[in-house]
């Protein structure tokens, strides 16, 4: 779950989550690892080294993650970087199968149910939210599904609405239904008139998460396995309501310079975010998502060529290199060649997941603490620095 108009938000989400007691070991820093599957490790030798150096760089600041993991995969090559630990008072080493919450990349995955049941027929992107939720506000009548997708509906951002972040904070723990969500906001007007600009907004994808809950009949929860986890082979992939972690998983830190890291794994319920930030994955499995995504295993490639109409407009937190928005989807435009994909943070974690259209190379970069692009000016540098190198690691020829 991103912010969306600032940063002031991210602070006080971040303070609220501070209240927990404080680790008491602060991480080691251990060289990166490197655990490549059977066959030609992936990228070259020198290439690697500068990511694996770059990733040991984030985690020896002061203000960066406990740990973080990258996955370069490479046609059937995949390579498992880690630095850092999964948890500062163990020293437990990151593992590609540690569960983790995936922040925003979540909204990846309410894109791949939606279009896979355009792909069928069951939904339109020109169904409005009038027609398929005649319950939500008669203001956002003519909001349609490719908008709410391309985050150019705008609707207004529940998450920076003064009587959520009230809510949040008096009980973090306590979940919300969806519907409750958008109510925060049910009496603003839209931000713009639709289709006129891009806005990020954390609200376009309950919406979307309603919108199909609307056609199948079923819960979003089990749309999201039936459509995207079975198909995908998504085993340890989940949509949880309330803030218990499943085991294991990589501890999630708030960090700030000079103090030690402060748990906060498990101090906001998933289901204050629920279709736009509340997944539970892993990198193994984030990894196999990403591919399949992108790769069009879910749904066509007529209907892919809809999904990358591109605006101008930028993940939350950006991306590496020049970003443009698709439906459900960004582009990464880097020095080394282009992905498509989505990031997110969320409290003690960010997230950035990407791959070629045709599935075959891809890249995951997930650490252990969350990363305001707009407040954490230095670390998410370094930050950026290990998602471009590890861009670069995935794509040379072979």
């Amino acid at each position: 779950m991103s912010r969306s108009d600032g940063s002031s938000r991210s602070r006080r989400i971040a303070a609220v989550a501070g209240v927990s007691a404080a680790v008491v070991l602060a991480a080691s820093v251990p060289s990166y690892q490197a655990v490549a599957d059977a066959g030609a490790p992936s990228g070259s030798a020198s290439e690697l080294s500068r990511l694996g150096r770059a990733m040991d760089s984030l985690v020896a600041r002061s203000d960066g993650p406990p740990g973080v993991i990258v996955v370069v995969h490479r046609g059937n090559h995949r390579l498992v970087l880690t630095s850092g630990v999964a948890n500062v008072r163990t020293g437990r080493e990151i593992r590609v199968t540690d569960h983790m919450r995936i922040a925003s990349v979540a909204k990846a995955f309410s894109g791949a149910v939606a279009l896979t049941l355009v792909d069928r027929g069951r939904l339109s992107l020109r169904d409005t939210i009038g027609e398929r939720l005649p319950y939500l506000p008669d203001a956002w009548g003519d909001v349609t599904l490719g908008q709410l997708l391309q985050h150019t509906s705008g609707v207004p951002d529940f998450t920076s609405d003064e009587g959520f972040l009230k809510r949040i904070i008096a009980k973090p723990l306590v979940p919300m239904p969806p519907r409750k969500l958008l109510s925060y906001v049910k009496d603003d007007d839209l931000v713009f008139d639709p289709g006129s600009r891009y806005e990020y907004s954390n609200s376009d994808n309950v919406a979307v998460g309603l919108m199909v809950q609307a056609v199948t009949g079923r819960s979003y929860a089990r749309a999201l396995h039936r459509f995207v986890s079975k198909p995908l082979r998504l085993v340890r992939t989940s949509l949880p309501r309330g803030a218990q972690m499943p085991r294991p998983y990589m501890h999630g830190y708030h960090v700030a310079a000079g103090q030690p890291p402060v748990e906060q794994s498990e101090v906001f319920a998933a289901g204050l975010a629920w279709a736009s930030g509340g997944i539970v994955s892993t990198p193994a499995d984030l990894d196999r998502f990403i591919r399949g995504y992108v790769g069009s295993r879910l749904f066509g490639r007529a209907l892919q060529a809809k999904q990358l109409r591109l605006v101008k407009g930028s993940s939350d937190p950006p991306g590496p290199g020049r970003n443009a928005a698709g439906l459900g989807i960004f582009r990464y435009e880097t020095r080394c060649g282009t992905v498509y994909g989505h990031t997110g943070n969320f409290p003690g974690y960010t997230q950035f997941a990407a791959a070629t259209l045709d599935g075959r190379r891809s890249v995951t970069v997930s650490i252990t603490r969350q990363v305001d692009s707009d407040v954490d000016t230095a670390v998410y540098a370094a930050l950026r620095r290990v998602e471009s190198l590890a861009v670069c690691a995935a794509l040379p020829g072979d």
